[in-house]
């Protein structure tokens, strides 16, 4: 079956994994020449990753998916745990994330080898734990779940206004923080526009 929540969060995988990826090569890039710029596009990626898979594709996942695939999937309630944990998480670090960068930026050098093992150990999580869902709990779900649950998923994702995806609809303040990223991070991870 064809499920649109299943390909929704297939794609905000996929685009969350691609601002992962553009993070990591920032990090290895480091400021060179251009402090503020790279400074400034590092804290957008944070916030974006703090603002959309945060406080909406994970609270989606959480209420609507998990609940019904651990119910009916006693084998799964372990990794759905580990999962919720992580999304318990999540925000927080990112927002230690946050500090750790702000640290280097305003006090130097010596906060910038905190930040990075920090930011490494963050992605790599992160890529597990969407690796997690996308091999566990999905092809789950695609064996239990009714229509009743697909009919809420489907409607509850379908909602979802990501503009790395570019194909939902569009909220004006993530265009602009897109827009902010792709223009203001250097060749080949956006347009280098400085």
């Amino acid at each position: 079956m064809n499920h649109p929540s299943i390909r929704i969060i297939r794609e905000e995988h996929a685009a969350l994994s691609a601002m992962l990826q553009s993070l990591r090569m920032m990090l290895k890039r480091g400021p060179k020449d251009q402090p503020e710029m790279f400074f400034d596009v590092l804290r957008a990626m944070l916030f974006y990753i703090d603002e959309f898979p945060e406080r909406l594709h994970h609270t989606k996942e959480s209420a609507l998916l998990f609940p019904p695939v651990a119910k009916r999937s006693p084998h799964c309630q372990v990794v759905i745990q580990q999962l919720e944990k992580d999304h318990a998480k999540g925000e927080s670090n990112v927002r230690e994330l946050q500090h750790l960068l702000l640290a280097w930026e305003l006090l130097g050098e010596s906060r910038r080898p905190a930040f990075e093992h920090a930011t490494n150990t963050f992605l790599d999580f992160y890529v597990q734990h969407m690796q997690m869902e996308e091999t566990v709990v999905i092809p789950e779900a695609l064996k239990v779940l009714t229509d009743e649950d697909w009919a809420a998923l489907d409607a509850a994702f379908e909602t979802n206004a990501d503009p790395l995806t570019g194909k939902y609809p569009h909220e004006p303040l993530y265009d602009r923080l897109f827009t902010r990223i792709t223009m203001n991070a250097p060749e080949p991870i956006g347009l280098g526009r400085h």
